[in-house]
Parts: C-alpha cells; sequence; structure tokens
C-alpha cells in the first residue's frame, strides 16, 4: 500500500528552486505512466518488472561467485559495489509492484489481482531474503562453519518460492483475462 508519506516522496518541484510566498516549494505530481492502462498492461508490466528480477538475481548470482573466485584476498568492494546495484533494481521494481497492487486495490476494484500481487511480492521477498542468507553462509569467511542440511533447506526453499512465484504469476494472467 502507498502511504502519504510514499506520495509525497513521489512528486518533484514544478520548477527548481521556485517557492511560493510560504516558502514551500510547488509541487507537480509524477505522472505514472501505467495509470490508465488496461488491467492486462498492469499485468503484462507486472511480468515485465519479474524479468527485471529475475535478471537482478542472476547478476546477484554472478557477483557473488565472481566474488568467491577472487581471492585470497577477497575483492569484497566490488561484491558490496554490485549487491547495492541490484538492491536498486530491486527497490525500485518493488516500488512499482506495490503502485500496481494500489491500482488494483483501490481504483480499479479488483481485489483478487491486487491479492495476488500482493502475494508476488511478498514471495520476492521471501525469496531475496533467502538467498543473501545463502551466499552469507557460503562466504569465505564462515567456511567450515556451514550447516550442510541447512543449507540444503535454503536451497530448497528457494526452489519452492520460485515455483509459488511461477503459479502466482499463471494465476494473475489467468483471473486478469477474466477480468476485462
Amino acid at each position: 500500500m502507498i502511504t502519504a508519506e510514499a506520495a509525497s516522496e513521489s512528486t518533484v518541484p514544478a520548477v527548481p528552486g521556485d517557492t511560493a510566498a510560504t516558502g514551500v516549494p510547488e509541487h507537480e505530481e509524477l505522472v505514472w505512466p501505467w495509470k490508465d492502462a488496461p488491467i492486462r498492461e498492469l499485468v503484462q508490466r507486472i511480468h515485465q518488472l519479474q524479468a527485471e528480477r529475475a535478471q537482478a538475481f542472476r547478476r546477484l548470482e554472478e557477483g557473488h561467485r565472481q566474488y568467491l573466485s577472487s581471492g585470497p584476498p577477497y575483492d569484497f568492494p566490488r561484491y558490496r559495489s554490485t549487491v547495492h546495484e541490484v538492491t536498486q533494481v530491486f527497490a525500485a521494481a518493488s516500488r512499482e509492484v506495490l503502485a500496481v497492487e494500489a491500482e488494483l486495490a483501490g481504483p480499479r476494484a479488483q481485489p483478487l489481482l491486487a491479492s495476488h500481487v500482493r502475494s508476488l511480492q511478498q514471495l520476492e521477498e521471501t525469496r531475496l531474503t533467502t538467498v543473501a542468507l545463502l551466499q552469507l553462509m557460503g562466504t569465505p569467511e564462515l567456511t567450515g562453519q556451514e550447516d550442510s542440511l541447512q543449507m540444503h533447506q535454503l536451497k530448497m526453499k528457494v526452489i519452492k518460492t520460485m515455483e509459488a512465484i511461477s503459479e502466482v504469476l499463471q494465476d494473475l494472467r489467468f483471473d486478469a483475462e477474466s477480468a476485462e
């Protein structure tokens, strides 16, 4: 759900440096390109965002592989930079997914579709958290301390989460076709 704070952050000054007599900058609402789009286009956008997330996960995995093969000494600054870049991609995708959810739940009055989008977002959060934990457990600093059973369980959790994401995307597509 988009909060009032988030909504206020999504505005930009109409003219940089322009202030009213009160000293408060004038704001112009940013135009969200999907506001008046048909539901099928919103669903297509969700699928595009999922593709961006998948690419970001691949970059994260590749960055972790490069980190592990870089040392010792390990190239942590490079890995940290990759994590930062990927985090920005995930954050941007999440903001837009939440905006689509709000659009579906509010003005479009499509609570079922909104619930699919919310489930998708929650599953992606679970996936990212689990992948991050797996990478942390696989760092050289913790070598020898990893629990192979726990690592296996986390890998299975990632797989099951990805399967659940696929199911939610299918449900979203099917239910969106029924909604139009």
